[in-house]
């Protein structure tokens, strides 16, 4: 049995998408831009989108249940491969042991103009 999950702690889905779905102890979350759910302003540097992004899959995972030791998977998307580096050192701040896996590619664009958008699955039994 499917959960939708949604919250106003982070940004509303800006198409035909849930913010994150439940499924047998895993919670899907939805590729999150950098969009403050306060004011729907968008930071502009690559570190401030990241930690933006970040919060926002933070308060989905809380509206749910699960935390940030929850993740098991990320996929990172970025406008630039060259912000690796940028994006990891912000990344790091919220996993810090026990990092789930994770893979970071490079698009063509991203939603909104942004340079980061981050895909998460998060696990509870």
């Amino acid at each position: 049995m499917k959960k939708v999950i949604n919250t106003t702690n982070a940004p509303a889905a800006i198409g035909p998408y849930s913010q994150a779905i439940e499924a047998n102890g895993f919670l899907f979350i939805s590729g999150q831009l950098p969009i403050n759910p306060v004011d729907k302003s968008m930071p502009q540097g690559i570190k401030e989108q990241t930690e933006q992004v970040l919060k926002n899959i933070a308060a989905i995972l809380e509206a749910a249940g699960y935390t940030l030791n929850d993740v098991v998977k990320s996929t990172v998307l970025l406008a630039d491969i060259n912000d690796f580096a940028a994006m990891n050192e912000v990344y790091s701040k919220f996993y810090q042991t026990d990092c789930p896996a994770r893979a970071a590619y490079q698009v063509a664009a991203l939603p909104l103009g942004a340079k980061v958008e981050i895909e998460t699955i998060a696990y509870k039994s």
